[in-house]
């Protein structure tokens, strides 16, 4: 028995395709704001990170009644570094609206995400939108959403999707590009019309599977999934089914499910319904909550295994403690098995150092993104340069391969080519636009795109974009991908002086400005040629009653080079150190003492 007036849809698209801005008009359209009141745009993006990089990272939940139907509305990540909550989210729906950009088309993120749904069996509305927007070809857009569906294996039901063609931002849509637009009604009436209701049994026994987990300072943990089968109801014992097979009964504290954005508690919820559920003492994603008396696990969540992994480890630079509150071990072990109980795509595991911790992500972005949550929470520590994660298939090293979009003007695609072809970069279509640009697509292999980035921008001063994601894993390519260029490394602990500044500009590109505290060991700069070089950048001017003509006019210093998270991730080599503070981000080596550098690389040299 189905339950027919419920449908649950995911929207899935890449990143800054308009995904959260659909679902703010949506919300609007549903009148879920009240005439006149203010609202901030993208009230799904709830975390400071996420307004900040204008993407989602985790998944939100939302509810729109419209013509006697509830539209439960999941908003999900568009990066594939984010797998982990992707994955767990498609559980939930039953169809899927895949956004496009109807000027870039399908991008990455795209094809990550519309290839998860289409292997859940999923048919998705495809949604044109922004076709306001100069350079829009809707048209073109379609066929490349076509080209995209065959290219992963689409079937013949799958290729036969509906489209509607919107502009988020203006709050239109239409389902044919001549017709009038008006409001949102025909993206509303195109869910209701071709997402399929949830075809779980309501008269079996409950059994719902925990897709994500929310905190409540009231009633502690809160397991959110989708009711796959029977009524719930609050005054009937459930059972907590975890991953190793042990069962606990526990007594309901709380039920919600969604009203708007709003969450509001219930007393009870039939199959196909997305609730939230409190009063266990603990619980994990993919465990199954059911019928005390009929006490059957649904099948764990899948997840893809981690590509790159990053080791974290207590901060013992001389700065230590300036700016953090959390600086033990202890903190760092504690906050990292926190992480890893809701972010299922995460794998922590201790060295035998003991301060030590391998963190193993879905990529530079999923990493990323947990290291600066805990430099904003006030954690201090240090941390390693990227590794990718190799897997042995078949008897053979195998390492993860990205798929890579690029856009940029024609006179700097030959530098690009020659660039990812050193990287070992494999060009697999080219595509030339209507305004002067290419497009290109390649298969690099993960670890020769670590502080690519920046090189690319500077090559393109700073006009093209690039985009990539996790395709797959191929055989050991060989190689070494390490920074081309040396550090420049403070000689002693100290103030940093103009006066040095202007003398070693000539050296390299500088990463500090005057009057800033450095420390032995510590990185300052790149250096002009490969090899490293320590520096004096706390030598002041030696004061004389002499004045010499010309000689004594103000300097001009070039401004340093600040780098973000993603770049300083990029830039550290083997030997080197980011040291993360809620405060500063500082580049150091390994061994600060330069005669313990030179035992360390003579023994590796041995080895």
């Amino acid at each position: 028995m189905k339950t027919d007036h419920i449908r649950n849809i995911g929207i899935i698209a890449h990143v800054d395709h308009g995904k959260t801005t659909l679902i703010d008009r949506l919300l609007e359209h549903s009148g879920m704001f009240r005439e006149g009141t203010e609202h901030s745009s993208c009230v799904m993006d709830s975390n400071d990170l996420e307004r900040e990089r204008g993407i989602t990272i985790f998944s939100k939940n939302a509810s729109i009644l419209y013509k006697g139907h509830k539209l439960n509305i999941v908003d999900t990540p568009g990066h594939a570094d984010f797998g982990g909550e992707v994955e767990r989210i498609l559980k939930m729906v039953n169809g899927v609206l895949l956004l496009v950009d109807a000027a870039e088309g399908p991008m990455p993120q795209t094809r990550f995400v519309l290839k998860k749904s289409l292997e859940l069996g999923l048919k998705p509305i495809v949604v044109i939108n922004k076709i306001d927007r100069p350079g829009a070809n809707p048209d073109r857009a379609v066929d490349q959403v076509f080209d995209l569906f065959v290219n992963l294996n689409a079937t013949d039901d799958q290729l036969d999707f509906p489209i509607v063609y919107t502009s988020a931002k203006l709050g239109f849509a239409k389902r044919t590009l001549d017709s009038e637009p008006g409001d949102m009604t025909p993206v509303l009436d195109l869910i209701v019309e071709k997402v399929p209701p949830h075809n779980g049994d309501a008269e079996a026994p409950f059994q719902m599977q925990v897709t994500s987990i929310d905190y409540n300072d009231y009633v502690g943990r809160i397991a959110i999934g989708k009711i796959e089968r029977g009524r719930f109801r609050a005054d009937v014992p459930c059972t907590l089914i975890r991953r190793n097979g042990s069962k606990e009964t526990f007594k309901m504290m709380k039920t919600y499910t969604y009203d708007g954005l709003t969450r509001t508690e219930v007393q009870s919820a039939e199959a196909g319904d997305i609730i939230g559920i409190a009063g266990m003492k603990d619980v994990d994603i993919g465990e199954t909550i059911a019928d005390s008396k009929h006490p059957e696990p649904l099948p764990l969540i899948r997840i893809d295994e981690p590509t790159m992994s990053i080791y974290f480890s207590v901060n013992d630079s001389p700065f230590s403690g300036k700016d953090g509150q959390f600086l033990t071990s202890g903190h760092l072990r504690e906050r990292l098995m926190k992480e890893v109980k809701s972010n299922v795509a995460l794998k922590v595991e201790e060295s035998g150092a003991g301060d030590k911790f391998k963190v193993s992500g879905r990529g530079e972005l999923h990493l990323g993104i947990l290291i600066e949550t805990m430099r904003r929470e006030g954690y201090e520590f240090s941390i390693s340069r990227p590794q990718v994660l190799l897997k042995e298939i078949d008897g053979k090293t195998h390492e993860p391969m990205e798929f890579v979009v690029i856009d940029v003007e024609e006179t700097y695609s030959g530098k690009v080519m020659e660039a990812l072809g050193t990287r070992k970069g494999s060009l697999k279509n080219m595509i030339h636009m209507d305004d002067g640009h290419v497009r290109l697509e390649y298969h690099v292999p993960t670890r020769f795109l670590f502080g690519f980035q920046s090189d690319f921008l500077t090559m393109t001063k700073g006009t093209g974009t690039l985009q990539h994601t996790f395709e797959t894993f191929v055989p050991f390519m060989g190689g070494s991908a390490k920074r081309l260029r040396g550090a420049l490394i403070a000689l002693e602990n100290g103030q940093t002086t103009g006066y040095s500044i202007f003398n070693l500009q000539d050296r390299g590109q500088l990463f500090v400005g005057p009057g800033q505290p450095v420390y032995t060991g510590m990185i300052i700069g790149e250096n002009a040629k490969d090899n490293d070089l320590v520096v004096n950048i706390c030598k002041e001017k030696k004061l004389t009653n002499m004045r010499a003509s010309g000689s004594d006019d103000t300097v001009i210093l070039t401004p340093p080079r600040i780098m973000s998270l993603e770049q300083v991730l990029g830039f550290l080599n083997e030997d080197e150190l980011a040291e993360i503070t809620p405060k500063s981000i500082r580049l150091r080596k390994k061994y600060l003492d330069e005669n313990e550098r030179k035992r360390q690389a003579k023994t590796q040299k041995v080895a």
